[in-house]
């Protein structure tokens, strides 16, 4: 590893074999549109698991960002209003795209084009802003990625 661990308050999620990492203020909704993009991954056919809700421990592996969960949370994800549901979850993943969710009333209608969320050590991750709300997140996702030409999820 080129990088100590840092505890970032995040969700990371995996689907297929890209990892996701949900950023933002506590409160914004990330580990629900997390569990939503697994919840319609799977849906699809897709393979989909947690790595970590709410702190998550990244550490810098050559030019990557691996994520991994603190033992004392593994396999548990915050559903707001609906209490601590266990899911199926990996161990680590390499992080690829950071998915920022936002109010699609108030939030700009295109974003910055090539826009980065600097993660720790150094590791910038293309960012995806999500709408709060949309009925297919990892759709959504996986659409803006292949536009942008970055890796799709």
């Amino acid at each position: 590893m080129s990088g100590a661990e840092i505890n970032i308050h995040a969700t990371a999620v995996v689907v297929g074999t890209s990892g996701l990492l949900f950023v933002g203020p506590s409160g914004a909704g990330k580990s629900a549109l997390a569990f939503a993009c697994m919840s319609e991954a799977r849906a699809l056919g897709r393979f989909a698991a947690l790595v970590a809700d709410d702190r998550v421990l990244v550490s810098r592996v050559g030019e990557h960002l691996l994520a991994r969960c603190p033992p004392p949370i593994a396999g548990l994800l915050e559903l707001r209003h609906g209490g601590i549901a266990e899911v199926e979850r990996v161990p680590s993943a390499l992080m690829h795209v950071a998915i920022s969710p936002v109010d699609g009333a108030t939030s700009e209608r295109l974003p910055p084009e090539g826009e980065q969320f600097p993660v720790a050590h150094g590791i910038a991750l293309p960012l995806v802003r999500l709408p709060l709300g949309i009925p297919t997140p990892f759709s959504f996702i996986e659409a803006v990625m292949t536009a942008s030409r970055t890796t799709a999820p």
